[in-house]
């Protein structure tokens, strides 16, 4: 049976709690897996005897399936029932995981990274739909979305210092094997508490939509992943994306032809939906990518070990763990074209006041306050996104509204390092603290063209 908003409650009912806390601890464990094993890479490499220059796979084949194939379970989610393809998703989640702790060569890790990634496209525009038809619109779904933002948010940061931990503590095999418990234990509880949510019509699924959305998707993804390795302008890279594009623009023709498009396009023309996913991709491009310089500037510039590098982003992560926190009252009080100005701005701000960053350890104190307040803007921003974008859609069209979502987060967070990769190695080896703040003032700009696109394009909520 399917879940309307005239059946969702106006209060926040016991279980609906349990629903919130498993579907918030699903999100956490899929940011955290996201991040994981960034900081093992080395340690599995000469474990499982990958060359040097093939360890980016690991991430790379994890990267190509999440956000190749989001758009197409997103929508299948809303054919076939969101709470099955959540289930299934955590199973192959699972069993994934204890594929690649297992793994005695780097073709099983590969095998299990693919799984794990393709689990993580069909459960999390599932878990995200899941919450948007379960709270209806108002206080309560913004509550639900600021929770599963700095949620997400801080999954992210405890996933590259707990990928370190374990690593130093026990093996890199751990960094798979954690996500089996929380996975079982949602297994296990979420089917006597969360209804299925799926149309009592079911129309057909669009196949020649779903091969050239996907196989676009793919084709971008992966000249965005092999652009910091081979460079922007190799072949490789500049024929991957033109094919990628080629293939999308083949999509549009298909979906103005079908009988029951995978993606109605008279749903990407609302404003909402199309400029709240490009404020979106900016918040996700912008400060995911600004840890890159970052870094480097806490190790090259200041001289801190990669351990120290890594807790200092602790303080980012807490400021988006606040605006998480803070971005349901904003919204309630300025509606969510404001919230993501505000946002906007007070990311923007910040983000620029890191140029003021000196070559000595007494900048450190403008870095963890202009990170903190930036990380607040930040989340003000992708709340503000996740409620514009979910917002005044028919419960049938929430599996694609939150792949579309869920699709713009995973494109910004693998183009971002890219680009910061360059503008950071075009200012050359002599010179890295100007090519950090080269990398700092584009993030800034870039901030300042997402601001600029709400303002103008955005439709005001109030």
């Amino acid at each position: 049976m399917s879940v309307t908003e005239t059946e969702a409650p106006a209060r926040l009912t016991p279980r609906l709690r349990l629903v919130l806390v498993l579907l918030l601890a699903t999100q956490f464990m899929l940011a955290a897996d996201f991040a994981i094993l960034n900081v093992a890479l080395p340690v599995i490499g000469g474990n499982l005897g990958f060359p040097l220059g093939h360890l980016q796979w690991i991430a790379t084949a994890f990267a190509l399936c999440a956000a190749g194939f989001t758009l197409f379970f997103g929508r299948v989610a809303d054919l076939f029932g969101r709470r099955r393809l959540f289930l299934g998703g955590l199973v192959v989640l699972g069993a994934a995981s204890i594929l690649g702790g297992l793994a005695r060569n780097p073709e099983m890790l590969i095998v299990a990274r693919v799984f794990q990634g393709l689990a993580t496209a069909a459960v999390t525009p599932a878990a995200l739909s899941l919450m948007t038809v379960s709270f209806p619109e108002g206080p309560l779904r913004r509550k639900a979305l600021g929770l599963n933002g700095a949620l997400m948010s801080s999954g992210f940061t405890a996933g590259a210092i707990l990928g370190g931990v374990l690593t130093d503590l026990l093996s890199w095999r751990w960094a798979f094997f954690v996500n089996v418990p929380v996975a079982l234990a949602v297994l296990l509880v979420a089917p006597a508490v969360i209804k299925e949510s799926r149309p009592g019509d079911r129309p057909r699924l669009d196949v020649p939509g779903a091969v050239t959305v996907t196989l676009g998707l793919l084709a971008v993804i992966f000249g965005l992943t092999q652009a910091s390795e081979a460079g922007w302008g190799s072949a490789t890279v500049l024929g991957s994306l033109a094919a990628g594009v080629v293939l999308l623009l083949v999509f549009h023709a298909v979906e103005r032809r079908v009988a029951a498009p995978l993606v109605p396009l008279s749903v990407l023309r609302r404003r909402s939906v199309a400029w709240g996913n490009v404020a979106g991709l900016i918040a996700f491009l912008t400060e995911t990518s600004l840890v890159f310089p970052l870094t480097l500037y806490l190790q090259e510039v200041l001289g801190f070990s990669p351990l120290a590098a890594g807790l200092s982003f602790g303080v980012l992560g807490l400021g988006t763990v606040t605006g998480g926190v803070l971005a349901p009252k904003v919204i309630g009080k300025v509606g969510s074209k404001r919230t993501l100005i505000v946002g906007g701005i007070l990311q923007a701000v910040f983000t620029a006041a890191l140029l003021g960053l000196g070559d000595d350890r007494s900048w450190m104190v403008l870095m963890l306050v202009a990170g903190f307040a930036g990380g607040v803007g930040n989340m003000l921003v992708i709340v503000g996104f996740m409620v514009t974008a979910t917002s005044g859609l028919a419960d049938r069209e929430q599996g694609l509204a939150t792949g579309l979502a869920t699709m713009t987060q995973q494109v910004g967070i693998t183009m971002g390092t890219p680009i910061m990769s360059v503008v950071v190695t075009s200012a050359g080896a002599t010179a890295i603290l100007g090519g950090l703040k080269a990398a700092i003032a584009v993030n800034a700009a870039i901030v300042l063209l997402g601001l600029l696109t709400s303002a103008l394009f955005l439709r005001g909520d109030r």
